[in-house]
């Protein structure tokens, strides 16, 4: 009987330890607490201030940007790049007015080997981002502008981080990625808005040269009389064909794509026509003659 009732005290006893222990840890978690109740709200105003810091900053540099960078993607980068490295720095303050220092040196760490396992995943993505931020800081390249590159001739309808859309004038898309189209050659119309058109033809071997070279350039001075300083209107002959003299005739016209100046050689070519047929000028085409012998021995 007695050893059942010291099995009962030691259990008791036991039991007011733990007690006693549990209650001395909450009492120096409420210590704790109020101790740091000044840090964290220290640390509550600072995450917050920087939050509205990077908001105001990423507004700012937008608006610097937009003269210096067209792309509204390319400028968002930017923008979201500077707004989360503020932010980022908030954080990492207040877990140092926390007394988490350990915390801070071990998230940097992870940071740095994520970091570098997602460059190396990411190589081919992350070239064609360099690629389209070096496109739009050079403004070699413009929304609207009509360009040819690898083979494929269209407007440019956007540019992104990772690509270049052109629409062809079948309107088709053609989706570039901005590596081809920074390491490869490039044309584009939209850099200069002077345009030199040639027309290729040929007058029959009967004709008066000279005349043929003054209503030529006659024509070309009629539909397109604004030559610029360094500007003229070009003829020359080029050579003896099989049926026809051929001469080029080189003008300059204000022409910024592709469709542009399709329809100004178009142009040219009718009033070429025109003035020809009105002064008896003949365009020939190419002629075989054919000769049959009446005597051949049979």
């Amino acid at each position: 009987m007695s050893s059942t009732f010291s099995d009962v005290k030691t259990m008791e006893e036991h039991f007011i330890n733990t007690w006693d222990k549990l209650v001395d840890k909450l009492m120096g978690w409420i210590e704790a607490s109020i101790l740091i109740l000044p840090n964290i709200l220290i640390g509550l105003v600072t995450i917050l201030l920087f939050y509205w810091l990077s908001k105001y900053l990423q507004i700012l540099l937008n608006r610097i940007l937009k003269n210096i960078i067209h792309h509204s993607s390319i400028r968002n980068l930017f923008t979201n790049i500077l707004s989360i490295g503020v932010f980022v720095i908030g954080c990492l303050l207040t877990l140092s007015i926390l007394n988490l220092d350990g915390t801070i040196k071990s998230l940097l760490a992870g940071a740095g080997v994520a970091g570098l396992a997602i460059s190396l995943a990411l190589q081919g993505t992350l070239s064609n981002t360099f690629s389209g931020i070096f496109i739009s800081i050079k403004n070699e390249i413009q929304e609207g502008d009509w360009i040819e590159s690898n083979g494929y001739l269209g407007r440019v309808v956007e540019i992104n981080l990772r690509n270049t859309k052109l629409k062809e004038a079948d309107n088709n898309i053609v989706i570039l990625p901005n590596t081809m189209i920074l390491n490869n050659p490039l044309k584009n119309y939209g850099l200069t808005h002077r345009y030199r058109a040639t027309i290729s033809c040929g007058v029959g071997y009967e004709s008066d040269l000279e005349r043929v070279r003054e209503l030529t350039i006659l024509a070309i001075e009629s539909i397109f009389p604004s030559q610029g300083i360094d500007e003229e209107i070009e003829f020359y002959y080029k050579e003896f064909g099989d049926s026809s003299i051929n001469f080029i005739v080189r003008f300059w016209v204000d022409a910024k794509e592709s469709k542009q100046a399709m329809q100004v050689e178009s142009d040219a070519i009718m009033k070429i026509k025109s003035i020809f047929d009105e002064n008896s000028i003949n365009i020939p085409f190419p002629i075989r003659t054919l000769i049959y012998q009446q005597d051949r021995p049979i």
